[in-house]
């Protein structure tokens, strides 16, 4: 068994306005949103302590006054793998604090809502990372074809390269102090995400053209997402579609349930 070397960061907090989600299902957060008969957030912590790469880390949210009218999340953050912190103002502000707070790397980056996240999961994850060589940052990706294959009628959101399509796993690992630079980026595209010409500056009208057009390679992708941060940027691929499915949707929720159903 591999010691554990990676610490984490859960990201648990709310958009501005608070969750839908979770006004639909009558919880305290999205984060706790029930799956199969248990939060979402339990599912995650549970995920990371079960892996054999992970030493414990940060819960970034809930903000402090959701936490206090919730006992069952109060007890479910009272975990000694992780200490919990008051998130910042949106994701990617939230990140940036809690990697300044934990200070310690390699760190695994994920979201409090990856209900379907799994001790297996996790350690595919940083095991590939942690093999990736003059990388700063690692990005995880599951090929579309194996989720389409998987769930055919579930809608997921699809990154459209020259080589196919790729979901997001909401799985990060940042390898080195250099690799906060990409938070410090993040945070800057999450702040100019209502204003598209600022955007488009930021990679060039061609770029974004061939992108939507399907005829960017996801090499260049990632070259020029590194020249941008200022860090080396590199992906891993993930077989397991479930690494896909995050739950902030009913229809999400749905299908969490429905894939557990048949464990």
């Amino acid at each position: 068994m591999p010691t554990p070397i990676f610490h984490s960061v859960v990201l648990a907090g709310e958009r501005p306005g608070g969750s839908p989600l979770a006004r639909r299902f009558d919880v305290s957060a999205g984060v706790m949103v029930p799956v199969a008969g248990k939060p979402c957030l339990e599912r995650v912590l549970h995920a990371l302590e079960g892996s054999h790469f992970v030493g414990g880390g940060i819960v970034c949210g809930p903000a402090a006054d959701v936490i206090s009218g919730d006992a069952k999340l109060r007890k479910l953050l009272r975990s000694p793998a992780h200490r919990w912190l008051e998130p910042a103002a949106g994701p990617a502000a939230s990140a940036f604090a809690a990697m300044r707070k934990l200070d310690r790397y390699p760190c695994l980056l994920t979201s409090g809502d990856h209900a379907l996240l799994t001790p297996a999961i996790v350690d595919d994850f940083c095991r590939q990372a942690q093999a990736q060589r003059r990388v700063h940052i690692v990005i995880g990706l599951v090929p579309y074809a194996r989720v389409r294959t998987a769930w055919p009628q579930s809608q997921r959101t699809v990154l459209k390269f020259a080589e196919g399509g790729y979901c997001g796993a909401n799985l990060f690992a940042i390898l080195s102090p250099r690799g906060g630079r990409a938070l410090t980026f993040w945070r800057q595209l999450e702040n100019d995400r209502k204003h598209p010409l600022k955007i488009a500056r930021y990679f060039g009208f061609g770029t974004l053209l061939r992108y939507a057009f399907g005829r960017l390679p996801l090499a260049e992708a990632l070259h020029l997402l590194s020249e941008k941060a200022g860090c080396r940027i590199g992906h891993v691929l993930l077989d397991e579609p479930r690494a896909a499915v995050d739950v902030d949707s009913v229809a999400d929720q749905r299908l969490a349930e429905r894939i557990l159903s048949t464990d």
